[in-house]
Parts: structure tokens; C-alpha cells; sequence
């Protein structure tokens, strides 16, 4: 099967199969809690993590009402307080701001005036050819995401903020896959790349906190862009970059929905400059957390405060009931799903049996790739997020018992970290899929292929860097 046939495969299917996934939940669930051979209460979590993780795959309903379901059956099972965890999070709450803040940008004309400015790049000679406006507007903002990685410090936040100027960039093709391309595209160069830069991901600062903590080793933020900025973030988002154009881009030349803006025409209104000016204050408060140490959540509050207050503010307060919160109860699922797993001992006895495998003698190249595995094994059943908590502990003292160095082995873990397959798998992933311009299946086959291009390619590369430098 080819990936354009692989693309295209959901198109030719007439019948809707999802709703089998409900019994196949059940009985998947049900077979866990009576026979697996676990504990009482950890069979029981591991159940409702699979029933939950079954129907997200198979998406016979709203992503958020499973969700529900399962913050239901938890509290059931065990406690309303390990139920609503996940709504008391500081990451939650960043969501929530979010959206707040992406809804500013869309309704404020900021994501029109980015447009027209991303569209100077388009050549005088291309500019009504759709397959060359297409190629120069998403080398544009690929770049532009990729620069967003080293001035914001959380991928969830640089994808609220791209999303909505993205979807406005799209509505400038005819064709659903050029609009899918534009939007898919930068989205996941800004959330893959920042694999490469300390502060560009969650689970980054998560690990090397732990390894300081842990392991007493202290890995600097220039350090970490020289190993691996030059792989896993430029070529990661060229990868990406390349693979959303020969995937995505229209079939038809003439395929353009609207004019392009030509230089002349850009205007630039006082909200869209003030709605700029309120997105810089809140880059230089991510971009300088390292001073004062606050959680990203406080730059989102700040730029959604400036954005909703009455006469500075560019949206009228009313028009937050326009914002549609629903991803909340997913994402309060998801947390709450990994603290049961952690609660019940899971995670440790996951990470500590598949760690017994690996060889104590095996050389460097060797315990990458395993790291590699135990980590994406480890993700299939909890939040990115929660793996680097569970995960980052037992590596650290796997490799000082084997007297293997522990900078490569953290930065793979890391690695490793952002590469999914599902939504559920990362709350990025979900913020993506609330924007509501991709449904799942899309979302999932562009996740799989800009993984598997990583597993593939760029992770043998890494890997061979470290094994030849250490």
C-alpha cells in the first residue's frame, strides 16, 4: 500500500465502523479486570485506561465525552479526588487560557494580517498558481513555527496561538488537502521540533529536573541545542516540512479559493497591533521563565487578561461564549488516568519489567534504542508527561548501576517523548484536534508518518552521534 493510498484509505470507506469499537472496549476491559495478573485495584485502573484508550482510538463519540466517561468511572472505582486531579493542574488550566487566548487571535484580525504577511514571500509570477503559492506559504510558516519553539516554552501554547492563523491561511486553497496541509503541517514542525530545545517541551524541562535532582548531572540549555537541535529540531521540521508538501499540496494548479494579498494591501488595524503587542508580553514572559521561574500558565493569563479587558482589550468580554472548552474534560481524563496508573504502582512495575530485559553489558547504541522502545511502550498507556515521571527515575539508575553516561540516554528518553501515534497520547495532540480543522483519522495518519519518519531516519542518526561521541 502505498501512503497515498494510505491517505486516502478513510474516503473509500462508505460504512461507519466506529461504533464497534464500543463492544470491543468491553470486552477488552472486561478481560483485564478478571483475568489480568495484577492487583485488585491496579487491574481495575488498567481496565478503565483501556476501555478509555479503545473508544479514543475508535472515536464512536466525542473524544470529550469518553472523557467523561472515564473521570465517571473513576471516581466510581477509587475517589472523586484521584477523578478530578486533572482539573486542579497548572497544564490545565494553560488549555483553558488557551483557548482564550486563540479565540482572541481569531476574532482580534491578527491571523489575517500574519496572512498577508506570510503571503510577501509568494513570488509576483506565483502568486495566482496555487501549487507555488502552497510551497512558499508553508516553508513560511514552518519557519515561523519553528522559531516560535526557542521564544515560547510550551508546545500547547505555540499550538493555540498558530492554530487559528494557520486555518485562515487555509481558506486561501479550494482543495480540504492543501487546507489540511497548512494547517498540519507548521502545527507539528512547532510541537515535533522542539524536541531539539530545552525550554520547547514539558517533558524536557520534566527530565532534566529529574536527572538534576536524581542524578546530580545538570544539562544546560545551549548544551542541549548543540546535541540536538541540529536533528531534532531543523531536521525534524524540514522532514515534516517535506512530508506536509508532497502529501498535502494541490493537485490543481488554479486550485486558489481567493486572491492573494499583494504587499500594497496589508493594513494594519489598532487591535490587530495591540492583540501583537499582548502576544510579545507573553513571549517575554515564557521566554524568560528561567528568571523568574513562574509556570507558563502565568504568560497565557497575562495575555488573556490584556486581551479581554474592557477598553484596552481587542474582544469584547461577551464573546468568550464563542470559545468552545469541551477539550477540558479529555484532557482531565488524561491526568487523571495517569495518576491512577502511578497511584496503583503500574507505571513502576511497566518501567521496571521492561528495563529487565536490556542486558547490563550492552553497549550505548544498544540501550538508546531500547530506551527508544520502553519509552513509546510506556506511552501507549499513559500521558507523554506522566512517562517522563516514571520512566526518567529507573533510568537514572539503570545507567549508573551499568555505568552507562546519562546525558545521551536522558536526551533520547526525551526524544522518544515526542513521538506519538494518538490524540490521546499527548494533550498537544488533543489541542489539535480541538481546533476542529482535522478530524481524527487525519490527525492520526499525520502523526504516524511524521513518526515513523523520525523512528526511521533521524533517530539512527542521534543515536549514532552519541554512540561514535561518547
Amino acid at each position: 500500500m502505498t501512503i497515498r493510498s494510505f491517505l486516502s484509505l478513510d474516503r473509500s470507506l462508505d460504512v461507519d465502523v466506529s461504533w464497534l469499537s464500543i463492544p470491543v472496549a468491553m470486552v477488552a476491559a472486561g478481560s483485564i479486570s478478571l483475568y489480568a495478573p495484577v492487583s485488585g485495584e491496579m487491574a481495575t485502573m488498567l481496565a478503565i485506561t483501556v476501555f478509555s484508550v479503545v473508544l479514543w482510538i475508535g472515536a464512536p463519540v466525542e473524544p470529550w465525552f469518553t472523557g467523561l466517561i472515564s473521570v465517571g468511572l473513576i471516581g466510581l472505582a477509587f475517589s472523586t479526588q484521584l477523578a478530578l486531579v486533572g482539573f486542579r493542574l497548572p497544564a490545565t488550566w494553560l488549555v483553558v487560557l488557551g483557548i482564550l487566548l486563540g479565540e482572541a487571535t481569531r476574532q482580534s484580525g491578527l491571523a489575517s494580517l500574519v496572512e498577508q504577511y506570510v503571503l510577501r514571500a509568494v513570488p509576483e509570477t506565483g502568486t495566482q498558481d496555487a501549487v507555488t503559492v502552497y510551497r512558499y506559504v508553508l516553508g513560511a510558516t514552518s519557519v515561523a513555527a519553528l522559531g516560535l519553539v526557542v521564544l515560547v516554552p510550551s508546545s500547547l501554547v505555540r499550538v493555540l496561538i498558530l492554530g487559528p492563523i494557520l486555518i485562515s491561511l487555509g481558506r486561501l486553497f479550494s482543495e480540504r488537502r492543501a487546507k489540511l496541509g497548512i494547517f498540519l503541517g507548521p502545527l507539528f514542525v512547532t510541537f515535533s521540533g522542539s524536541s531539539g530545545v530545552l525550554t520547547g517541551s514539558l517533558a524536557n524541562i520534566i527530565i532534566t529536573g529529574i536527572v538534576e535532582a536524581n542524578g546530580g548531572l545538570s544539562i544546560g540549555w545551549m548544551e542541549w541545542l548543540v546535541w540536538l537541535g541540529p536533528v531534532m529540531a531543523i531536521g525534524r521540521s524540514l522532514v515534516i516540512t517535506l512530508l506536509a508538501y508532497v502529501l498535502y499540496r494541490p493537485t490543481e494548479a488554479g486550485g486558489l479559493a481567493k486572491r492573494v494579498a499583494s504587499a500594497a494591501d496589508v493594513r494594519v488595524s489598532s487591535e490587530e497591533r495591540r492583540m501583537l503587542l499582548y502576544l510579545l508580553v507573553g513571549v517575554a514572559i515564557w521566554a524568560t521563565d528561567s528568571i523568574h521561574g513562574l509556570h507558563p500558565l502565568y504568560g497565557a493569563l497575562v495575555v488573556t487578561l490584556l486581551a479581554f479587558a474592557p477598553r484596552i482589550g481587542v474582544v469584547a468580554p461577551e464573546r468568550i461564549r464563542e470559545a468552545d472548552f469541551t477539550i477540558i474534560f479529555f484532557l482531565g481524563a488524561i491526568f487523571a488516568i495517569a495518576e491512577g496508573l502511578r497511584q496503583t504502582a503500574f507505571t513502576d512495575l511497566a518501567a521496571t519489567k521492561i528495563l529487565s530485559y536490556l542486558p547490563a553489558d550492552a553497549s550505548l547504541a544498544v540501550v538508546l534504542v531500547f530506551v527508544v522502545f520502553a519509552s513509546l511502550a510506556l506511552v501507549f498507556v499513559m500521558e507523554g508527561l506522566a512517562v517522563a515521571s516514571v520512566l526518567t527515575p529507573v533510568l537514572i539508575s539503570f545507567t549508573a548501576s551499568a555505568g552507562i553516561p546519562l546525558l545521551p540516554v536522558a536526551m533520547t528518553e526525551a526524544v522518544a517523548l515526542n513521538t506519538y501515534f494518538f490524540p490521546y497520547q499527548s494533550a498537544v495532540l488533543v489541542a489539535i484536534l480541538g481546533l476542529e480543522m482535522a478530524n481524527s483519522r487525519e490527525l492520526i495518519r499525520m502523526t504516524v508518518i511524521c513518526s515513523l519518519a523520525t523512528l526511521v531516519v533521524l533517530v539512527p542518526i542521534q543515536i549514532a552521534i552519541f554512540a561514535v561521541v561518547f
